[in-house]
């Protein structure tokens, strides 16, 4: 390990005076809605015009982009969100996977496309600047048995072609992403986009193969899956996070999509997270709760 600290971490307000900082970290949900406001009180063109290095967590890197601090450089987002990004930021150059190092030019600039794939990004910097010996015992100390590489896909997201899906579909996805823990029923995902709820299992027949509920279920149980390998929660925090009403009710729909319980997983040692799409049983016909 390093022979003295090296690093310090400080959580700033937007309008915290610039300081002689070597790593600057914008943390924000990928549902961010980008507006004047969004940007005002950050020092951004000062900290890249500094050499300070730029960080972002899922849609940190949108305030990258809108800063201008992406133009021909690369950074990772979501599948859902690829279409519209490349639209909204055509000079940027966006990626699937986990994580993304750019170090094309100074600054570098490092972006993960969710909050659990920080360590992975971290310690391939790490690994980078300090070497790998140093970055394996690093993830060793905070239980880490592999380091994701950049390309991994992030659990939950589809094979699809993203580029070609429809501006609604990528709606009705980010409204599903962002509340994985207090599921919307179907017919108040389709209302919120526009759709009537035929129209949008329609879209989601057409370019997913699945119904709204069946995909939405899936995406909670890939969440819980990855919070079971790769955080402290409990099996019941982890289930309650991800919208399951009691422990039976997690453990139950978990055991069905993948084949064992929550608390096998967890008893599992860590592998990289390729996974095959979990099946998840088609809720009875005579149920309609979205």
């Amino acid at each position: 390990m390093l022979a003295e600290p090296r690093f310090q971490v400080e959580w700033v307000a937007p309008d915290t005076p610039l300081r002689d900082w070597s790593q600057y970290w914008l943390v924000a949900p990928w549902r961010l809605l980008l507006g004047s406001e969004a940007l005002q009180g950050l020092p951004l063109q000062a900290l890249a015009a500094q050499g300070c290095l730029l960080g972002a967590v899922e849609g940190g890197s949108m305030l990258w982009a809108a800063a201008g601090l992406l133009q021909d450089r690369r950074a990772v987002c979501t599948d859902w969100l690829l279409a519209p990004l490349q639209q909204q930021h055509p000079g940027s150059v966006w990626k699937r996977g986990l994580w993304e190092i750019d170090g094309s030019r100074t600054p570098p600039l490092l972006s993960c496309a969710r909050p659990l794939a920080l360590p992975d990004l971290l310690l391939a910097w790490l690994a980078r600047t300090e070497g790998e010996a140093l970055a394996q015992q690093l993830a060793a100390r905070i239980g880490l048995s592999v380091l994701r590489g950049d390309a991994e896909r992030v659990l939950g997201e589809q094979h699809s072609d993203a580029r070609h899906m429809p501006p609604r579909l990528a709606e009705a996805l980010a409204l599903m992403h962002a509340n994985l823990g207090e599921p919307l029923p179907t017919e108040d995902v389709a209302r919120l986009v526009g759709l009537s709820r035929r129209q949008l299992e329609r879209l989601f027949k057409q370019h997913l193969d699945s119904l709204p509920s069946r995909h939405y279920l899936e995406l909670r149980l890939q969440r819980a899956r990855e919070l079971l390998q790769r955080s402290g929660q409990s099996i019941l925090q982890v289930g309650l996070s991800c919208g399951f009403s009691s422990g039976a009710h997690f453990s139950n729909a978990y055991k069905a999509a993948f084949g064992h319980t929550p608390r096998d997983e967890r008893a599992r040692p860590l592998k990289p997270a390729v996974t095959p799409q979990a099946h998840v049983p088609a809720p009875p016909a005579s149920r309609h709760t979205g």
